[in-house]
């Protein structure tokens, strides 16, 4: 039987199971009161706070806000936008005063001028290489496109400033098994390459909540770490 993309795999590896009581964890973190701090268009305007941290950060319109919306389970914590680049600043949430989620900028495209995308772009750079309390990026990944140059180039910045990162897919319900695994068998590959990068690739989609718990478990390790 041929795959469709109504069939959609989540290839883990043996060791990356999740006991009920981490899923449990995990739910019970995303499941508090998640608020929006503030839009930090500058360095100066990024919050000061001693909690964990983690960053999300992907291509314009690879799902980032959709990805933050299914992990807390409401429907517009982060605002989705089907205009690439409508993102411009660095969006701060507060979960449950536990951990602060930072939507980043997408990067790679954006319908603004030159200067202004400059600007996002050393205030990305700036976080992301100053930022203690960041325990993790999450590199966002099209499942239909794999990785990019674009994606390759703050990878790469993230090996030289030592920040820990990891890949999640998103859209994995627009492919189908056999091509997901084969796409998870190239990162892989690409990845051993690189410092700073998580070995375990995690896969979602939003749309379908594919992923959503196990990832929920994964942050909430981080912040109990």
């Amino acid at each position: 039987m041929t795959d469709t993309p109504d069939q959609p795999a989540e290839i883990q590896a043996p060791l990356d199971d999740f006991s009920p009581e981490e899923l449990e964890v995990g739910r019970i973190m995303f499941a508090g009161e998640c608020t929006f701090m503030l839009g930090a268009a500058g360095l100066g305007q990024i919050p000061d706070t001693d909690l964990p941290e983690i960053a999300f950060a992907g291509r314009s319109n690879v799902g980032k806000s959709s990805l933050v919306n299914a992990l807390t389970g409401r429907k517009a914590v982060a605002r989705t936008s089907h205009t690439p680049g409508r993102t411009q600043q660095v969006n701060f949430f507060d979960l449950g005063a536990k951990l602060i989620i930072a939507d980043l900028p997408g990067y790679g495209f954006a319908k603004a001028p030159k200067d202004q995308v400059a600007k996002w772009t050393r205030l990305v750079n700036a976080y992301l290489k100053g930022r203690q309390q960041l325990r993790r990026v999450l590199v966002l990944i099209d499942a239909r496109h794999g990785i990019k140059d674009v994606d390759r180039g703050i990878m790469k910045m993230l090996d030289g400033a030592a920040v820990s990162y990891q890949v999640v897919l998103t859209k994995t319900d627009k492919i189908t098994a056999g091509q997901l695994e084969q796409l998870m068998a190239e990162i892989r590959i690409e990845l051993a390459g690189h410092v700073a990068a998580h070995p375990i690739i995690r896969c979602t989609s939003s749309a379908k909540k594919i992923g959503i718990e196990d990832l929920r478990a994964e942050l909430a390790r981080l912040v109990n770490c």
